[in-house]
């Protein structure tokens, strides 16, 4: 059986997408990874969104919502 990852969020903010790191943004306790997308180049979404943080306030006011992360695979949650 495969652990899930857990991110604390000191770890997450190293996941930024920036020095050739994955690009990974959390979001209601869970840990999306946006590597492959070319709305995430450099760790920025838009200019409106940083990688390597938790986004769910952010989230809420932006005009997809939650639908576009949940088009990327899980890569973990954040730890509690």
């Amino acid at each position: 059986m495969n652990e899930i990852a857990e991110f604390s969020l000191d770890e997450l903010k190293k996941i930024n997408g920036k020095n050739k790191n994955k690009t990974y943004v959390a979001c209601n306790g869970l840990v999306y990874g946006v590597t492959e997308s070319f709305l995430w180049k450099d760790g920025k979404h838009q200019a409106l969104h940083i990688a390597g943080k938790d986004l769910s306030n952010e989230i809420k006011d932006a005009t997809h919502g939650i639908k576009f992360l949940e088009r990327f695979p899980i890569a973990g949650r954040v730890k509690s």
